[in-house]
């Protein structure tokens, strides 16, 4: 077998096979069940799917099975009339002889069988699947038992002395084969697919009617083989036995066997000689172990039905004791009882949900309770938006319970040890007012209860009593902060959730105070849970924000993506929180993973005095990304933000990774009024992009004219004043597929600030999916664009949307006789793409083709680099005219 060792079958690949437990476990085809006690070694590997050599058959493979099944009906067979034949026939005549020889030729070929059936080394615990081995093995074990049972009577009887040529005595050893019974009945002990007790019950009958038949077979050839037929227990009464018919003669030794198994005693059959009674004697010492096996096995079988029943009983009975003796309210005595009815009701219907996960490893425990609670627990409000790992954790953690109905769950003021999760059932909250019950509200599937105990620490606000039969996950508060106090990003979701579920009660005044008395505790930070500035400063909260400042929290501590305390306050405008965070040392140049400083957030919101202090703080743009902030005000064509950024710090010549400037896209966009101002304030009009692309080279090529008068307006100023000279412009004709600009990454605590992401800050992209490259970071910018719009942050022009970005196609009018066409940049729909060959070409097209004649219906499945065809709906157009003439 190619791959594996010659010898032993290890595995064909890096998993090998299954755990491998052959001596513990066996394959029936679709499960395992355990078959003895013998535990495979530790890392050991089973194969049982593996290629084994050819004309070796794996022991557990279905036919195989089917075989063996098919032997153990023959086995049944040969357990009966083998000590039938050694007891009541002398030769072998008839339809019997015929049947022993049929069933012979098919343990013969059985024999041969096993020289060609894998075993599983009991050391390594692997497939043996070599022919020399697998025959050693065999001839060493039972090969010689296997041989003597299926030779032919009538040949046993040429072979044995005179003496021994009953035609029985050699057919006893075929009782060698009912070890293949005793490995079925072990086997389906153990097999979930059947039943225990009847499968018990069916081995404890065969076991009884096997040594009733060989007792009375044996029994019988005492009195047959004896000198005087009439001096034995059966001539006695029967003098003339051997001119009885066979059946006669049978029924009575079976009378006789099960009178003395059961011990009922000697009233018509009974010993003569000293033959018979020392048979007896040893029949019966063999009766009293077989009857106690039998008593034993049947007392375990019916108390193992019972026990539950009677312990059920004994604890109700207890119970009531109990709640008697201490005077117990009519009320708790009937909740007693009915915790006590579903849990013994929950037991008898194997619903012991919580006892089977305690068993089992944690790893699968987790397993199971994603799958059963994941979904449930994911749409809880105190949950929303949190990490899909912190709720995997808390489901692993999250016990479940049945309550039946009227049962208290939780009381009032007791202490905030656990809250819950409704499963299914409803529950009522009840508080205690002037001595009264007031229900308050009633809780749903879906619902949580007792969490604001836990979360605000103090002692329950209500009772929580169930309706109905109730299923609840149980959190224990202890597990519950470990696990938020690990993920502090979900902490913080986790507070505003509940704190804007205390704000939607407004009309409560318990719930307002409670709210209140939280958020005096969050300041102080005397709650377990996780606080941050950032929370703070979301919150505008700056006696919060000075109090974890004093506390020594570090004023530039980010989240994952870099975003500081000092982003998240300049961003909102709040002047008090810039400050406490400046004088608390915080870096007022701190950059994050997108390139964005704090002073890049206030000029985006406008807001000048944060943009003061920061600047009196050392605040400027140069630590940031300048080049993107320049872009982004091309992009949204405000003059004031990029005249901020110039004074500021910003270089307007700065450029992004793919070598593109700001004046590349006022260029692209046709925004005069940028070019103009970028130009004004020294921007590089030669300076050309990773692809040799320069300002100027794009507005020729796209016939920007005014442009392209500020242009050489711009490069005859600096011929004139320039020390070095000019870079030439490339050539029209040179065309490469362009890089990506660097996509801007969205703020994923965006929401956790309480703000929308500007569209300013959604800067467009230059599509190049016609690279390799191009193709490898288009799937993360689609990736990108998915979670934004999840999100509802992205929109057309996106990081992520190729057509809001740098497309360039020809486009071409046959209709005008002009097929070759015109390089420009894509529009972003259809419509524009019509409008923008309306101005081109002077008509008005309605249709979009492909060289090829294919229309067009989705602005999306324009490449960059592609070659269109603009056309109107009554022009029947030739393939050959739509394609452009190759010069």
């Amino acid at each position: 077998m190619a791959g594996c060792a010659p010898s032993r079958v290890a595995s064909c690949g890096p998993w090998g096979g299954r755990a491998a437990l052959e001596s513990e476990l066996s394959w029936d085809g679709s499960h395992y069940s355990i078959s003895s006690g013998i535990l495979p070694s530790l890392g050991a590997r089973s194969n049982r799917r593996v290629k084994l050599r050819p004309f070796i058959v794996s022991p557990y493979a279905d036919r195989y099975r089917c075989w063996e099944t098919f032997l153990i009906i023959l086995v049944v067979y040969s357990a009966w009339v083998s000590p039938f034949e050694f007891g009541f026939i002398q030769k072998p005549t008839g339809a019997l002889a015929a049947v022993d020889n049929v069933v012979n030729a098919f343990f013969a070929v059985d024999i041969i069988l096993t020289f060609f059936v894998a075993y599983l080394d009991r050391m390594t615990y692997l497939l043996e699947d070599d022919p020399k081995r697998i025959a050693w093995r065999y001839t060493t074990s039972w090969f010689v038992l296997d041989v003597a049972s299926t030779i032919p009577s009538e040949f046993a009887r040429k072979i044995l002395p005179p003496d021994l040529r009953s035609y029985g005595f050699f057919n006893m050893l075929r009782l060698w084969r009912l070890r293949r019974v005793s490995s079925l009945f072990a086997r389906l002990e153990k097999d979930r697919h059947f039943n225990y007790f009847w499968v018990r019950c069916a081995k404890l009958i065969c076991v009884t009617l096997f040594a009733v038949h060989c007792s009375a077979c044996f029994y019988y050839l005492l009195a047959d083989m004896y000198p005087t037929p009439t001096d034995t227990w059966i001539g006695n009464s029967m003098p003339d036995f051997h001119q009885r018919g066979l059946w006669i003669r049978y029924v009575v030794s079976v009378y006789w066997s099960i009178t003395t198994l059961t011990t009922v005693g000697y009233g018509d059959l009974h010993a003569e000689n000293t033959r018979e009674m020392i048979f007896n004697i040893l029949y019966m010492l063999f009766n009293l172990g077989l009857t106690a096996y039998l008593i034993g096995n049947m007392t375990n079988l019916v108390v193992h039905g019972t026990s539950r029943t009677r312990k059920y009983r004994d604890t109700i009975q207890a119970a009531t004791s109990f709640a008697l003796r201490n005077q117990l309210p009519s009320r708790l005595q009937d909740q007693m009882m009915s915790h006590l009815c579903l849990k013994f009701r929950t037991d008898s219907e194997g619903l012991q949900q919580q006892e089977t996960l305690d068993v089992l490893p944690k790893a699968i425990r987790s397993s199971i309770s994603q799958y059963l609670f994941f979904n449930l627990v994911q749409k809880v409000y105190l949950f929303e938006g949190v990490s899909n790992d912190l709720i995997f954790q808390l489901v692993s953690e999250m016990k479940a319970e049945y309550f039946p109905p009227r049962e208290d769950v939780i009381l009032q003021n007791e202490a905030p040890t656990d809250f819950y999760i409704l499963v299914i059932g409803s529950a009522e909250l009840i508080e205690l007012q002037n001595g009264g019950e007031q229900m308050v509200g009633v809780a749903k599937a879906g619902d949580v209860v007792g969490e604001i105990g836990v979360l605000c620490y103090r002692p329950q606000l209500f009772t929580v009593r169930t309706k109905s039969l109730c299923q609840l996950l149980r959190m224990n508060r202890t597990a519950f902060l470990s696990l938020v106090q690990s993920n502090v990003a979900d902490g913080t979701i986790i507070m505003n959730n509940l704190i804007r579920l205390l704000k939607q009660q407004n009309d409560n005044s318990v719930m307002m105070g409670v709210l209140k008395e939280y958020e005096n505790m969050l300041a102080r930070g005397r709650l377990d849970l996780p606080v941050t500035l950032c929370f703070a400063v979301n919150k505008g909260d700056d006696f919060m924000l000075h109090q974890l400042l004093k506390r020594g929290l570090d004023p530039n501590e980010s989240d994952n993506n870099g975003h500081t305390a000092l982003h998240i306050a300049a961003s909102k405008g709040d002047e008090q929180c810039v400050k406490l965070l400046l004088e608390h040392g915080a870096d007022p140049n701190a950059r994050d993973s997108e390139g964005k400083v704090p002073l890049w957030e206030a000029l985006c919101e406008k807001q000048n005095p944060v943009v003061e202090l920061l600047v009196q703080s050392g605040a400027g743009l140069s630590s940031g990304d300048v080049a993107l902030y320049s872009c982004v005000a091309v992009e949204e064509n405000d003059p004031e933000l990029l005249e901020n950024i110039i004074r500021y710090g910003g270089n307007v010549n700065s450029s992004m990774k793919d070598g593109t400037t700001p004046l590349h896209r006022a260029v692209c966009d046709g925004n005069v009024q940028m070019v103009e101002l970028l130009l004004e304030h020294g921007a590089d009009i030669d300076k050309q992009d990773n692809n040799g692309w320069s300002a100027r080279a794009l507005a020729d090529q796209q016939g920007h004219d005014d442009i392209h008068s500020l242009s050489r307006s711009r490069k005859a100023h600096r011929q004139q004043h320039a020390s070095k000279g000019t870079v030439a412009p490339v050539p029209i004709w040179r065309f490469n597929s362009e890089p990506t600009m660097p996509n801007i990454k969205h703020e994923e605590d965006a929401e956790l600030r309480g703000k929308v992401v500007p569209q300013k800050l959604l800067r467009k992209r230059v599509s190049f999916q016609n690279s390799l490259f191009g193709v490898i970071s288009s799937s993360h910018a689609r990736q990108d664009t998915g979670r934004l719009l999840s999100k509802g942050l992205a929109g057309p022009g996106s990081p992520g949307c190729s057509h809001g970005s740098l497309v360039r196609v020809t486009i071409g009018c046959p209709e005008k006789g002009n097929a070759a066409g015109k390089l420009v940049l894509l529009p972003r729909s259809m419509t524009e793409v019509l409008e923008l060959g309306a101005r081109k070409f002077g008509f008005k097209p309605t249709k979009v083709l492909t060289t090829g004649g294919a229309e067009i219906d989705e602005v999306e499945l324009i490449r960059d680099g592609d070659h269109v065809v603009l056309v109107s709906d009554d022009w029947a157009p030739d393939v050959a005219q739509l394609r452009p003439n190759d010069k």
